[in-house]
């Protein structure tokens, strides 16, 4: 089928075409994922999933393979900068639903930021013994999200540069991690018994750990908020999509053995933030939890700066399409610079304020109803437009439906306040851009969009 020619709606004022390559594109969403994902989650789906935590991570994957698939196909056809966002657009049109669930996303991946800062404060602090912790998980947390924002406002090229740099340091230090890991793994470690951790391991709580598995990998969706800024991105933007799927999906498989094998799962549980650091010990003692802690911080930091570039580019398109508002408050530079200050601002709140795992618990509510709502855009309102699977696209929200009615279900039982802050931003999100968008609608119906 011919590509659809670009848009110039879908383009942001600030799109550079041309200057961010296919391997850029691939680092920036291994840095997200890797970031985000085993690191920071791994402990927290043992305490859901109990000693069937790293097959979590395996059906975390085929969720979001199959999810991926409506990315892929939709970023062939409406490639931008604006990436989820203009697929919104694309299937709902302007107003206040493309509004409110690319808002989401966003919030997301601010909240994935805040996630990574933190867990980078975690680890840190296994090495550098500061207190109170309390203290300095925020501050370096908040630290780290200072030096990613100046990388970001150096330009795309900055970027590009250091994920390569970062990608192929993790990827090469988790690889030697997994090699070295495996030779001590201790069998009885992988069924010594939810009941010894506490852990009431059920159908429903594995589910639960499935949509954390799925945040680990929903980095995957930066990639698309670079569309206006990579190499032939009719094709190019489902190729990175892919090709970082897969090399995520290896890495985390490995570690999550090797956690899973080297410690038992009340050790796991009780190295909830700092898991991987823990499991290095029994094999290499003080060197290995030096050396992971030196690849979480080359992770995290890596994490940070691909999101921020991914979220302020997004944040520019919801400003060009008017429908989020924009204030410059006498700020120097372009709309992209500005986005960049407030996803850098908003990141540090939630960091500052935020435990690790009511981060994540928002971070996976949000991002499931929004991938939800691609799917359903994409099955409803775009058949004409793009051509894909629908079975593919069914299997996907099911799968989505399921994972997120049993993590909703489950969290209200431990931790209710995350269900109810979750809940008041979603009404306070709707309220809000129902009324901007009546700022800007005519007496005709019509936007000025």
């Amino acid at each position: 089928m011919e590509q659809p020619q670009s848009n110039p709606a879908d383009r942001a004022p600030d799109d550079n075409p041309g200057s961010l390559t296919l391997t850029g594109a691939v680092a920036l969403g291994t840095g997200v994922m890797i970031g985000a994902g085993i690191f920071a989650l791994t402990g927290q789906t043992a305490r859901l999933a109990g000693d069937w935590f790293p097959v979590a991570f395996i059906v975390g994957a085929a969720v979001v393979a199959f999810s991926a698939y409506s990315y892929v196909k939709m970023s062939q056809s409406f490639p931008s900068s604006g990436g989820v966002a203009t697929f919104l657009r694309e299937a709902y049109g302007p107003g206040t639903a493309t509004g409110v669930f690319a808002i989401l996303m966003f919030v997301s991946m601010i909240i994935s930021q805040g996630l990574v800062a933190r867990t980078f404060g975690t680890y840190l602090l296994q090495i550098v013994p500061l207190e109170p912790v309390a203290f300095w998980v925020p501050a370096l947390a908040v630290g780290l999200l200072a030096a990613a924002f100046g990388v970001n406002v150096a330009g795309n090229k900055a970027v590009e540069a250091s994920q390569r740099v970062f990608a192929a340091i993790k990827i090469l230090g988790l690889g030697l991690f997994a090699i070295v890991g495996l030779w001590f793994v201790s069998p009885a470690n992988f069924t010594n018994g939810a009941d010894a951790a506490g852990v009431d391991a059920s159908v429903q709580g594995f589910a639960a750990a499935v949509a954390l598995a799925i945040l680990a990998y929903k980095g995957f969706t930066t990639i698309t908020n670079s569309g206006g800024d990579i190499v032939n991105p009719h094709r190019n933007t489902g190729r990175a999509i892919v090709i970082s799927l897969i090399i995520c999906t290896a890495v985390y498989l490995a570690v999550a053995i090797v956690v899973a094998g080297n410690l038992s799962l009340a050790q796991v549980i009780a190295a909830e933030d700092f898991s991987l650091a823990e499991a290095a010990r029994p094999a290499l003692g003080d060197v290995g939890v030096w050396f992971t802690v030196a690849l979480a911080i080359v992770a995290t930091t890596s994490g940070v700066m691909a999101s921020i570039f991914a979220a302020s580019r997004m944040l520019g398109m919801l400003s060009h399409m008017k429908q989020v508002p924009h204030r410059h408050f006498r700020m120097p530079g372009t709309v992209r610079m500005h986005t960049t200050v407030y996803t850098v601002a908003f990141a540090m709140i939630l960091a500052a304020t935020l435990d690790l795992s009511r981060i994540a618990a928002l971070g996976a509510i949000y991002y499931l109803i929004m991938d939800i709502a691609i799917h359903w855009g994409l099955l409803r309102r775009l058949r004409k437009r793009v051509t894909f699977n629908p079975a593919v696209v069914v299997t996907a929200i099911i799968m989505d439906v399921v994972v997120l009615a049993a993590f909703v279900s489950v969290t209200a039982a431990t931790d209710p306040l995350s269900i109810y802050v979750a809940a008041a931003g979603i009404v306070l999100l709707v309220v809000a851009e129902r009324l901007f968008m009546r700022s800007h609608t005519g007496d005709d119906q019509t936007m000025d969009m």
